[in-house]
């Protein structure tokens, strides 16, 4: 942080919170209030928060359309009508019996009228509710500021291994042991392939995947390695950012070793859905046409159609899963060929957790 900044560490006035915020910071409050429309909830948070909108979606657009179209002043008339019932409504049904020491943060999209409104009728209540300066703008500044360094101050080691060798599961037990792991295709909602979508799971906006990266790394130990799959610089459709995937992909590697039966009934097993839905199976197959022959294409289809699924992930495997792996991982991973090897016994979680266990953390 430059010298400038270091004023603001320490709030200036009664009733602000100034930035930077650390995980412990955020922590330190009861609760944390996001004032904005769900819509912009949605696309973005602080990590923690929760959703009293002052403003719904449609009454931000009305209050918003009036102050272009009519005046300010008009604008802010309505607005406060608004306002006030929407507080009012938030204070009887969510914050009524709450003790008087509850200490909440609020913000919005700015830290001005819509969170102060908040605030300023919470602090009158007698609750040392405090408003962030800067709202969420200033928030999201603070996390790609962070994200250009925040990465450098870990020690990854890479779980690399080919489609099916179970590197989400040794993720899982490795949390499961206490050690430290970044699952990028969690906080992404997707597993990083074609096929990748998770059933009845949306990918997270770009900002707000950004924002799960950094509460997980600002929880982290700097003295412990931490665990991470080898990533493309995309998960699904969003982008991992630059001086995390350039840490990792200095960075050691282990090799996940599975039989390639075990990698077929793996498979098998994580995408139940789509064997249950050969249509969005279909589409997604379609989605290759330009890696791979109609011929290729129609046989996959083939093999589906007529439920012998074995065969189908077997020949998926070969003709497209391991070319690819080959060609990324060697090409962008700098000790991918020096991987420490990690052989598979049996695809069981008690397995992948004595494999854990086995690993220093």
């Amino acid at each position: 942080m430059n010298a400038p900044d270091k004023q603001f560490a320490v709030p200036a006035r009664t009733g602000v919170r100034f930035l930077p915020l650390s995980i412990e910071d955020l922590g330190g409050f009861d609760a944390i209030i996001d004032v904005r429309s769900p819509g912009e909830f949605a696309e973005d948070h602080l990590p923690g928060a929760v959703n009293f909108a002052v403003l719904n979606d449609a009454e931000r657009v009305k209050v918003g359309t009036l102050y272009k179209q009519s005046s300010a002043f008009a604008a802010k008339q309505i607005g406060a009508v608004i306002v006030a019932r929407n507080i009012a409504f938030h204070i009887e049904n969510a914050f009524f019996g709450k003790p008087k020491g509850w200490k909440p943060l609020i913000y919005c999209w700015r830290g001005g009228s819509r969170s102060g409104a908040m605030a300023h009728i919470l602090r009158s209540i007698g609750w040392p509710a405090l408003q962030l300066e800067g709202g969420y703008k200033a928030w999201r500044g603070q996390v790609l500021r962070d994200l250009e360094t925040l990465p450098g101050k870990y020690s990854y080691q890479v779980i690399c291994g080919r489609t099916g060798s179970g590197k989400s599961r040794l993720l899982e037990a490795l949390a499961r042991n206490g050690q430290q792991v970044l699952d990028l295709e969690k906080l992404a909602a997707h597993k990083g392939s074609v096929l990748g979508d998770l059933p009845h799971e949306v990918q997270p906006a770009q900002k707000l995947f950004e924002s799960r990266i950094w509460s997980a790394l600002s929880g982290f130990d700097p003295a412990k390695p931490v665990y991470a799959e080898a990533e493309s610089r995309k998960v699904g459709s969003l982008r991992v950012p630059e001086a995390l995937i350039q840490s990792m992909r200095n960075s050691p590697c282990y090799d996940v070793l599975t039989p390639d039966a075990m990698r077929i009934q793996l498979l098998r097993e994580d995408y139940t859905h789509l064997i249950a839905n050969p249509v969005l199976l279909f589409a997604k197959l379609d989605c290759l046409k330009s890696l791979h022959s109609a011929a290729r294409i129609e046989t996959w289809k083939s093999l589906a159609h007529k439920a012998c699924w074995d065969e189908f992930v077997a020949d998926m495997l070969v003709h497209h899963y391991d070319p690819a792996y080959g060609r990324s991982m060697f090409k962008n991973y700098v000790h991918a060929e020096n991987a420490m090897p990690l052989p598979v016994e049996n695809i069981s979680f008690a397995s992948f957790l004595n494999l854990a266990r086995a690993l220093p953390g």
